[in-house]
């Protein structure tokens, strides 16, 4: 995280709590996982679940689904005719994501795919509403270059870690992935097509949208 530890702590204890499938979510990754930072956590995915309840979208697409506590927080908060597809392309992560998904209220309303995401994106059938991006960070500007065109007018696209604990700031970056988000970041920074925040919860999360067009 970006913020200081007990500021973090803080804003959890006043943010609304996670529900149980998703607690259960999360204590299954933290026993099987050596890897469950990987998760957005709580905080987070309070804040993509607001995201969704604004935004009221058809369609959500998620890339990197890993256990499915994203994919699952979103999901609470869709409107009664909004579905959620989510990308995973490691099969046990998919396998533990589906047998949450099948245990939650929301089963009906959410489909893991197995594969590669841009496949999913090339083939969606109408426009993405929201689009939050957690996954192999040296693809986001593909991910990136694939999602705009397909963003809906009024939608958003949400790329997270892209602060990466603040090592982006760093003069030389430490690593493949901290450069590849650097060079996303201006990217995104530097295309007149979109609008973008780039916000300090956990290690980074960038909203975009298209920019608003001006009167001639």
């Amino acid at each position: 995280m970006i913020v200081r530890p007990r500021v973090e702590d803080y804003a959890l204890r006043h943010t609304t709590p996670e529900p149980p499938c998703l607690a259960a979510v999360a204590a299954e990754t933290r026993e099987v996982s050596a890897e469950p930072y990987m998760m957005v956590g709580p905080l987070e995915g309070r804040l993509l679940a607001m995201l969704v309840h604004m935004l009221r979208p058809a369609l959500v697409l998620e890339v990197g689904t890993f256990t499915g506590y994203s994919a699952l927080a979103m999901a609470g908060a869709l409107p009664p005719h909004g579905r959620l597809i989510t990308c995973e392309i490691d099969p046990r992560h998919a396998e533990i994501a589906r047998r949450h998904v099948a245990a939650s209220p929301w089963a009906g309303r959410v489909e893991v795919r197995l594969g590669p995401a841009l496949d999913t994106i090339a083939a969606l059938p109408g426009p993405v509403d929201l689009a939050f991006v957690d996954a192999h960070k040296t693809a986001y500007a593909e991910y990136y270059e694939a999602l705009l065109p397909r963003l809906a007018e009024t939608g958003v696209l949400a790329f997270d870690n892209t602060l990466h604990l603040g090592q982006v700031i760093a003069e030389d970056p430490p690593d493949e992935e901290i450069a590849a988000i650097r060079a996303f970041n201006a990217l995104v920074r530097d295309d007149p097509r979109v609008e973008q925040v780039v916000l300090t919860v956990r290690q980074g999360l960038t909203l975009i949208r298209h920019a608003p067009q001006r009167p001639s």
